[in-house]
C-alpha cells in the first residue's frame, strides 16, 4: 500500500462471482490494490478468476490474515479486524468510505470524497452489508442514489459505480 491512493476492501463478500466482477471493476477502474477479510470467497477460485477475465493476476491483493478468537480478524503483526485495521489504514494516510445506505450517507458525488488524496472503498457482504462496527469507524458512509424506488445495487454493481466516481483522479 505504499504508493496506493485508492483501494478496495472486501468485508465477508462470499459470492466468488462478486469478487472476480470486484477485481474486474478495480482493475479497470484505477484502483491500486484489493483487501479481503477472511469471510470472502477465495479470488483464485476458477468461478471468480474467470468472471474476473484473470484480472486477480493483475491487480495486487492480499487477504487481512487468518480469523482468530471472538470473530476478529488478523492483519500482520496481529492486527484485528475491522478496529486495528482501521488504524493502520489511517496511519497510511487513507480516509475510508463504507458502502452503506444509513441516514448519514452522503452521496457518491460528495465534493468531499472527490478531495480525498487516498481513499479505501469498503464493500460489504451481499446480503447484510458492513458490520455495523466497521460503517462507525469509517470516515465516510457513502450510498449511490437509486431512482424508481430500488434501494441498493448488487455489491459488485456497486463497486463499478463507486470506483468509477472515486478512482478517477
Amino acid at each position: 500500500l505504499k504508493d496506493a491512493r485508492r483501494i478496495a476492501i472486501m468485508e465477508n463478500v462470499m459470492n466468488p462471482t462478486n469478487v472476480g466482477a470486484i477485481f474486474r471493476s478495480a482493475a479497470a477502474l484505477n484502483m491500486d490494490a484489493v483487501l479481503l477479510t477472511p469471510g470472502c470467497a477465495n479470488p483464485l477460485y476458477r468461478r471468480a478468476i474467470r468472471v474476473s477475465m484473470g484480472n486477480v493476476f493483475l491487480i495486487p491483493w492480499t487477504y487481512f490474515g487468518e480469523e482468530a478468537e471472538g470473530g476478529k480478524y488478523v492483519v500482520c503483526d496481529n492486527v484485528t479486524w475491522p478496529a486495528e485495521g482501521m488504524e493502520l489504514l489511517k496511519e497510511l494516510g487513507f480516509k475510508t468510505a463504507a458502502m452503506a445506505l444509513s441516514d448519514d450517507s452522503v452521496s457518491i458525488d460528495d465534493a468531499r470524497l472527490m478531495a480525498e488524496d487516498k481513499i479505501a472503498v469498503i464493500l460489504g457482504n451481499e446480503g447484510e452489508g458492513l458490520e455495523e462496527s466497521t460503517i462507525e469507524m469509517c470516515d465516510y458512509t457513502v450510498k449511490i442514489p437509486m431512482a424508481n424506488g430500488v434501494d441498493s445495487l448488487n455489491v459488485a454493481a456497486a463497486s463499478a459505480v463507486a470506483f468509477w466516481q472515486l478512482g478517477n483522479r
